[in-house]
């Protein structure tokens, strides 16, 4: 066996190995239905705790032609932070999604401001 074969067979089980790993699934369909876009402003939780910082979340390949990233976020839920992963979302046309985030509350605390879509 010449070096360049040996080369060529190394490169070729390299190359099974990494791709072995690869699953291609198509991503499932949203039932959701808008009848109105979220408010950018939902004053529904406050709490005494500053959030953690945020993950650092590894985007998949969009799903679809036009897909839109919805970053995930810390929610408020059981007492306690939550992290909500993020997703993809159909583009609504004449729509920009606003994220949720944490802002510091007039009287103390922290105050989640929701996210959704607006004009």
């Amino acid at each position: 066996m010449t070096s360049s074969s040996i080369f060529r067979l190394a490169a070729l089980s390299a190359a099974t190995m990494a791709l072995s790993a690869c699953v291609v699934a198509p991503y499932p369909q949203s039932q959701a239905v808008y009848s109105q876009p979220a408010a950018p402003y939902q004053p529904d939780v406050v709490v005494g705790v500053a959030p953690p910082a945020p993950y650092v979340e590894a985007i998949p390949v969009a799903p679809f032609a036009g897909a839109v990233w919805i970053s995930g976020y810390w929610g408020w839920s059981n007492g306690r932070h939550q992290w909500v992963p993020g997703r993809y979302e159909r583009p609504r046309p004449g729509y920009r999604w606003q994220p949720h985030h944490w802002a510091q509350a007039p009287h103390g605390g922290w105050q989640l401001r929701g996210g959704g879509w607006v004009r």
